[in-house]
């Protein structure tokens, strides 16, 4: 049953991928989403996927494929051309989908409305899209939504600040690519709002997600404020709703640019970009096979864990971690603050001390900072604080997988 729920989740969307693997008019850039048009089926044998794994695992009515692409869809004359012939493959996948998808809910919980429908419009600011700009696409969406609704941003620098408030859970923003498609804004903590008072690190987001159930997929998240002598916080990507995924997206920013402030995330394959406690927050996030790049000295992670009854923490696992300068893996901001990096390569722009406990040494009885089986030259263990921990493999083990945010009930739906 769970397999062929998902399978309706990811129809239109896994389309797309098969479709950019068999013509020309997507950038190499996209790689990760190319797929062996032999290889797709809209009834999935295996239910383990969620675009662009889901995509692997269904093969497609080939007679969606007779229209054939545009050569170049960044090119403003075949962009309208681009869009109707989206819009002929989702035709086509809905009406597969309505022939052979049970009338059942998603999860017990009213994950989806029972109907399975999925509702999908195009962003593109040249207008051949159903909105020219992204928070458009998210006004449009009912308040109190109950259907799955897929946003894909077409190629482009989208110069805007989006927010996605409580009410407007089950969107899925897809990009064309996190290499082409860049949503960015400049706030930064220190500037004027417009009631004449500074914004503050929390207002500063260029997207901000308080929905349950989003997911973003090929896509760059950018703060592109230039780094101030103080109040410098800049955050690219605020996440504040539950049970959020990412695949394949960017994150760019400086100081703070990854805002992981509450609820259970995933994060597959991202590239990850700051200087000090860029990835922050108190969410309880596994980030898996990441990169993350440092661009100065200062921090990699500032989470906020309050006591020890708090189910929350970073975990970073199979990830790359890079750049230049000096940086701690992390920070305690707060006094119980949780962060593990599990077989993951340091590079040497790793503060040989590995961790800071924010000034205050009360903090080093109450933290939970440990590495497992990690390499590279930054991850030698010598000169690690002593309050740190070196995990053997059963104290690893909760935090290697899903189970870590309770993923294997909701993870495969997004």
């Amino acid at each position: 049953m769970a397999r062929a729920r998902q399978t309706s989740r990811w129809a239109i969307m896994s389309m797309f991928a098969l479709v950019a693997s068999s013509h020309s008019f997507l950038c190499p850039a996209l790689g990760s989403l190319a797929l062996d048009p032999g290889s797709v089926s809209l009834d999935a044998s295996d239910g383990t996927a969620g675009a662009p794994r889901a995509a692997s695992a269904m093969r497609v009515n080939q007679s969606a494929m007779s229209s054939s692409s545009p050569s170049c869809r960044s090119c403003p004359e075949n962009r309208k051309r681009y869009v109707d012939w989206l819009r002929e493959i989702e035709t086509q996948c809905k009406l597969r989908h309505r022939q052979t998808s049970p009338k059942v809910g998603w999860l017990q919980h009213k994950f989806f409305d029972s109907n399975l429908t999925t509702s999908f419009v195009v962003v593109d600011q040249d207008g051949n899209g159903d909105h020219a700009s992204v928070q458009e696409a998210i006004d449009a969406v009912p308040v109190n939504n109950t259907v799955p609704i897929t946003i894909f941003v077409s190629p482009g620098v989208y110069q805007e600040k989006v927010k996605i408030v409580e009410s407007k859970p089950y969107i899925t923003l897809q990009g064309s690519g996190a290499d082409l498609t860049t949503i960015v804004w400049d706030d930064y903590a220190g500037k004027l709002g417009v009631d004449g008072s500074h914004l503050g690190t929390f207002h500063t987001a260029t997207v901000h997600v308080s929905a349950p159930y989003f997911s973003a997929r090929g896509i760059t998240f950018k703060n592109s404020a230039p780094v101030q002598p103080a109040g410098s916080q800049a955050v690219a990507f605020q996440i504040t709703g539950d049970m959020a995924a990412f695949y394949e997206c960017n994150f760019i920013g400086a100081q703070d640019t990854l805002y992981d402030h509450s609820g259970r995330h995933y994060f597959k394959s991202c590239f990850i970009q700051g200087s000090v406690d860029f990835i922050f927050g108190n969410g309880r996030s596994l980030y898996k096979d990441c990169e993350l790049n440092a661009i100065g000295s200062g921090a990699l992670t500032a989470q906020k864990r309050q006591n020890a009854s708090d189910n929350t923490g970073f975990s970073f696992v199979n990830c790359r971690i890079l750049g230049n300068g000096l940086v701690y893996l992390g920070r305690a901001w707060g006094p119980f603050s949780r962060v593990v990096f599990l077989y993951c390569y340091m590079d040497s722009v790793i503060n040989p001390g590995g961790w800071d406990d924010w000034g205050d040494s009360s903090r080093d009885m109450t933290v939970f900072y440990g590495e497992f089986n990690c390499t590279g030259p930054g991850a030698n263990g010598m000169r690690r604080v002593p309050w740190s921990y070196v995990l053997t493999e059963a104290e690893a083990q909760p935090f290697l997988d899903e189970r870590f945010i309770e993923g294997d009930a909701w993870l495969q739906y997004l």
